[in-house]
């Protein structure tokens, strides 16, 4: 089976009431152990890549890793580029062989962001690549996104019907009070459900996207801080939040902090108890099983997208 788009896969999300897990991936362990958990469950998967991770694994070994995982599972499987913030990229990414990337042009005017997305849905859909678009800004620091909290702004919803219109794009990333990185929240997390009903009604059978969903497990982060790590009031986004989220519009669901702090967390443990080991396969063995465990159970208890495959 190729790699495929996300058409089919949010059309089924959107009319099951439930949302596909977009996971970002870096190394072969990551792609493992996320699609591994998946095959397990027969989940359909996105694989997403950030600029950062392509620069630092590089391109042509990601794809081929990605190939093998859609070799090995035979998963319906769409490889995706997480918040392009240019044309260039984009176009390196389709000419490549992804079948789905963001443009993130939420940092400009919006005359500007709409004429950005609409030059790479134009340049996309010619090669039956897809795109998803950004609309309001999410704090937090994620590879190379970095807003602060003066400057994140909640997606204005008399503004998304004329901006999914003029550009034609096929999801749209909406900013509700999630946000990148670990620490989300200095206080309870307050997501804008009234701000996702109205863009919904706005915008009926479109797929919503919510970027920054990580919930930052406290149990992991305990782990971090008791093996030499410093993450004092790492906060996260409740999953029975994102559940909720799930059964409605929002038809993909992006997870890359809890990977991160899944990994991290077993690689400390593995090395505080085992000091003088120094073979990479036994803490990166561990981190991958890490991985898949917490890949299954969102799956299964968060995104709702067990047997879809």
């Amino acid at each position: 089976m190729p790699l495929v788009t996300t058409t089919e896969m949010f059309k089924k999300a959107y009319e099951g009431g439930y949302a596909i897990g977009a996971f970002n991936v870096n190394n072969m362990e990551i792609v493992q152990g996320i699609t591994e958990a998946a095959k397990e469950v027969n989940a359909p998967l996105i694989l997403q890549v950030s600029a950062g991770a392509r620069r630092y694994a590089n391109h042509t070994y990601l794809m081929k890793l990605v190939e093998a995982a859609v070799e090995e599972t035979g998963l319906p499987i769409c490889l995706h580029l997480d918040h392009g913030d240019s044309f260039e990229l984009c176009k390196a990414c389709i000419d490549g062989g992804f079948t789905s990337v963001m443009i993130d042009g939420s940092h400009l005017p919006f005359e500007e962001n709409i004429k950005l997305t609409k030059q790479v849905v134009d340049y996309a859909h010619e090669r039956g690549v897809v795109v998803e678009g950004e609309l309001g800004r999410l704090a937090g620091i994620e590879d190379d996104v970095n807003v602060s909290e003066e400057d994140a702004a909640f997606t204005k919803p008399d503004e998304v019907e004329e901006f999914v219109s003029r550009t034609g794009v096929d999801s749209l990333a909406i900013a509700i009070g999630t946000s990148h990185g670990a620490f989300k929240f200095k206080g309870e997390a307050k997501l804008r459900f009234d701000i996702l009903e109205e863009i919904a009604r706005r915008l009926p059978g479109f797929p919503i996207v919510l970027h920054g969903a990580s919930s930052v497990i406290p149990e992991l982060v305990d782990k971090i801080n008791k093996y030499g790590g410093s993450m004092p009031g790492a906060k996260g986004v409740p999953e029975d939040m994102l559940r909720k989220a799930a059964k409605s519009a929002v038809c993909k669901i992006n997870i890359d902090s809890d990977l991160r702090l899944a990994m991290t967390a077993t690689i400390r443990e593995y090395f505080a108890q085992n000091p003088s080991h120094f073979d990479p396969r036994q803490y990166l063995g561990p981190a991958r099983q890490a991985i898949k465990d917490l890949v299954k159970h969102k799956i299964v208890h968060v995104l709702g997208c067990d047997g879809k495959a």
